[in-house]
């Protein structure tokens, strides 16, 4: 066996060591209280997506009370100044931006508007995400466009922004909120599953690359929920699991954070079903989500006043 070939064998199995030791770890972890793992970000600056409404202000007051600045950005500017009301009678310093963060151009401005006064950003959340609702058939073009360009090719543009500060640092902590159906399939979510597959991947890749790189000081996490009761997904009924509270995704996501927890899944019984359909054959796929009642689903779903919803 040549010198390569022993190198490489090496390699492997140094792979191999290292799978069933981040496995054990992780079997551990999961056992161990997250208030065990908890890290400190007091002194940070977070900044938020869709931090005028709904889980966005549920995440920035709770960034508040553990001592972050909190950075809001927003399309809607009267919510988005509630959430700044809110951050300043806790104490925290806010800075609020309305950008419409579908338009490229717009994101770059602000980011440098940001930058210069609240800082260099360590904490980006990125959250802001919108819903159409409608029959694969009924989708209109523009539907389409601006379902990824909020949802998905937006968590481009604003993590370049903010990426090279925290790389020349090696320390910042980026959030990417999912959603279950950027894990699955469902009727009438064809254009937003599409935008949550998308973001997904986003996560992963950036990690990986991170990984590889040897970032270590840069942490990654994306969150996949089950509909949440902000008003985005209203109307939405499923048989056995209804819409999720949101100041409880709000405490899981936090506690995951301060964790470094990589991937939130809420709640824990999708991670269940999630494994099932790994090995189930797509038709028997179908009716795990046929049990829940994920095929009617959005049959009832009309939203904040019938609108496509920023989240």
């Amino acid at each position: 066996m040549s010198n390569a070939m022993k190198s490489d064998a090496f390699k492997n199995l140094i792979c191999f060591v290292l799978i069933l030791y981040h496995w054990t770890v992780g079997a551990i972890m999961a056992l161990l209280p997250r208030s065990l793992k908890h890290k400190d970000i007091k002194g940070e600056t977070v900044l938020i997506t869709g931090g005028g409404s709904g889980l966005g202000r549920n995440l920035a007051c709770r960034f508040a009370k553990l001592g972050c600045r909190i950075v809001i950005w927003d399309i809607n500017a009267h919510g988005m100044n509630e959430t700044a009301a809110r951050i300043k009678k806790l104490g925290s310093p806010v800075f609020t931006f309305q950008v419409d963060i579908s338009n490229r151009e717009s994101v770059y401005e602000t980011a440098i508007k940001t930058k210069q006064l609240a800082g260099p950003i360590t904490i980006l959340v990125n959250n802001a995400g919108i819903v159409t609702g409608k029959r694969f058939i009924d989708l209109q073009d523009d539907d389409i466009d601006r379902t990824m360009a909020v949802n998905c090719t937006s968590n481009f543009w604003i993590i370049k922004s903010f990426l090279g500060n925290m790389m020349a640092n090696n320390h910042g902590h980026i959030v990417t909120i999912s959603s279950v159906a950027g894990l699955s399939g469902g009727p009438r979510l064809a254009d937003y599953c599409a935008s949550k597959f998308a973001s997904v991947g986003i996560d992963e890749s950036l990690r990986y690359e991170m990984k590889t790189e040897g970032y270590d000081g840069i942490h990654c996490t994306v969150v996949c929920p089950w509909f949440i009761n902000t008003g985005m997904f209203d109307g939405v009924k499923t048989k056995y699991m209804g819409l999720l509270d949101s100041d409880y995704v709000a405490d899981e996501i936090i506690s995951g954070i301060l964790a470094n927890q990589e991937i939130i899944v809420v709640p824990k019984l999708i991670y269940f079903l999630l494994f099932i359909k790994s090995f189930l054959p797509s038709q028997a796929s179908y009716y795990i989500i046929k049990l829940i009642g994920g095929d009617t689903a959005m049959m009832t779903f009309h939203g904040r006043a019938n609108k496509v919803k920023h989240g």
